[in-house]
């Protein structure tokens, strides 16, 4: 592929001598090979390949570089807003009126583009992590990131519905799916919405008293494209990668769906489809909540910015 020229986010600070442009990097949320977001209806989800109504999806990513044909990383400084903070930003494929309608030109998902800028080169990849880093500098200081108050912690670290109850940590992804028919769980009773939220876990730390928090598992992974022109490609999320070997319709134990337990029998197959090791990935090996190779996630590719056909959109 040709090298692009566009530019960047990251690590906020940029070289004052050098010239800049922005740049604009899309993202859509996929199933069953078709562009879905907001309210719109799923298909071909599971073992099961089950419908089903998307309740919730939100993830956070951080650390964006543009890599030139000879390996070299920019950081891309983010434009500073409600959904980029630092070098982290929030996207979220719901529509602003949280109703069951598919995305539309006048119904659109909330936020999937990042906007920054980065030093003018010729690019060829694109490199970036899911999750919220410990910490990240703003202003030239340190800024707690993953573990802080909710309720005083800026946009867009300031929202509820990503975080966690656990050392007032944040999910890095938020996944909630309702199937055509209850999730019956391992009593035999029954529940609407199957999730998938993942975070850091086994947390040692009081960010209350400023003390910085450790966690044993970070549950963090990073994505690098290899090939990737913003001016006529997105970075796609596929729902069908991530749920290919889980069942929707049923829960085995622990928390509904998974929400990172080593523990949860519904985890194991989560994490793999995002290329997650859950455990150790042998006795002593020290790897549990590591990615099991990095720059690769299983549901993560490149695809065209112009799709033949958006569930629920006017053509």
């Amino acid at each position: 592929m040709a090298a692009a020229y566009f530019c960047g986010v990251s690590g906020p600070v940029l070289a004052a001598s050098s010239e800049t442009k922005p740049v604009s990097i899309s993202f859509a949320l996929m199933d069953d090979g078709k562009e879905v977001g907001c309210g719109a209806p799923l298909a071909n989800l599971g073992t099961g390949h089950l419908s089903a109504k998307l309740h919730e999806a939100r993830l956070y990513v951080y650390g964006f570089k543009l890599v030139d044909a000879k390996g070299k990383r920019t950081p891309v400084a983010l434009e500073q807003s409600e959904w980029q903070y630092g070098d982290v930003a929030l996207l979220d494929f719901k529509d602003a009126r949280g109703g069951n309608s598919p995305c539309t030109p006048g119904n659109p998902a909330k936020n999937t583009t990042i906007v920054g800028k980065a030093p003018a080169g010729a690019y060829v990849g694109l490199e970036f992590s899911v999750g919220a880093p410990v910490e990240t500098i703003v202003d030239g200081k340190p800024v707690s990131i993953n573990h802080s108050n909710v309720e005083t912690a800026p946009a867009p670290l300031d929202v509820v519905g990503m975080a966690w109850n656990w050392q007032a940590g944040r999910r890095f992804v938020t996944f909630e799916f309702d199937p055509e028919t209850p999730v019956v769980k391992a009593d035999g009773s029954k529940t609407r919405t199957w999730m998938v939220h993942i975070g850091s876990t086994a947390c040692k730390g009081n960010p209350a008293t400023g003390e910085i928090v450790a966690c044993a598992h970070e549950n963090r992974f990073s994505v690098a494209l290899d090939r990737f022109d913003p001016k006529t490609q997105r970075v796609e999320f596929d729902l069908t990668r991530l749920l290919a070997n889980s069942d929707i319709a049923a829960d085995k134990g622990g928390a509904i769906g998974c929400m990172s337990a080593l523990d949860d029998p519904e985890c194991l197959a989560v994490f793999a489809a995002l290329g997650l090791n859950l455990g150790d990935s042998a006795a002593g090996a020290g790897d549990a909540g590591k990615q099991t190779r990095p720059g690769l996630s299983p549901i993560f590719k490149v695809g065209a910015t112009t799709p033949a056909k958006v569930v629920g959109a006017k053509q």
